[in-house]
């Protein structure tokens, strides 16, 4: 079934000097993971996620151009990938980074910066006030996944409220009254496509 969809997603474009299969997600599509090797990011975010018994999410972090992620990087059982934006994504085998001290090396580096931002997340996730766990999750996205500006940081991945809502362990109503607090004192804004702005020398 697994194997079925990836085949279902095939798209092959050059990649640097020499061509490798990409596969393509759309913006909120499950991404399936198989034991056998890892994906990489080649274009767009992946957003990855835990569930409970109850089927509530708790956010691991995100996953962005050039970075690894795949059931080879974690001991969860319920671990899910989404994609957060349309991504391309490439595959590789077990075998082939076997084989590739280069690739072994680059993923390894990957999964401590990994480490990193799910630690980052759990320390969001132990503040008392949910305004200030909003504050931290909107800086952590601006340093994981933004555009810095001249004045401004851009998220470049669009996140509903309840995306918001859910990382933060709380309700939808919630984020987006504390979003429009945030808006009236200047500390961010909305482009035209709906994408935050964060500005650093206020948030």
């Amino acid at each position: 079934m697994l194997l079925t969809s990836l085949s279902n997603h095939n798209l092959t474009l050059p990649i640097q000097s020499s061509e490798r299969r990409l596969h393509f997600y759309d913006r909120g599509e499950e991404i399936p993971l198989i034991s056998e090797g890892i994906w990489q990011v080649n274009r767009g975010v992946v957003q990855l996620l835990k569930f409970n018994t109850q089927g509530e999410e708790t956010l691991l972090g995100w996953v962005q151009s050039d970075n690894y992620f795949g059931i080879l990087l974690t001991s969860l059982d319920t671990f899910q990938a989404k994609a957060l934006s349309d991504v391309y994504l490439q595959w590789y085998s077990l075998t082939e980074i076997e084989k590739n001290a280069y690739l072994a090396q680059k993923i390894l580096f990957q999964v401590v910066k990994r480490l990193q931002q799910s630690e980052e997340l759990l320390a969001i996730a132990g503040l008392k006030r949910v305004e200030d766990r909003l504050i931290k999750l909107l800086k952590l996205l601006g340093r994981e996944i933004g555009d810095k500006k001249e004045s401004s940081v851009r998220i470049k991945v669009k996140f509903t409220h309840q995306n918001l809502a859910n990382a933060i362990s709380t309700t939808r109503v919630t984020v987006t009254r504390l979003l429009g607090d945030l808006q009236k004192q200047g500390f961010i804004s909305f482009d035209n496509s709906r994408h935050i702005l964060l500005h650093n020398q206020k948030l």
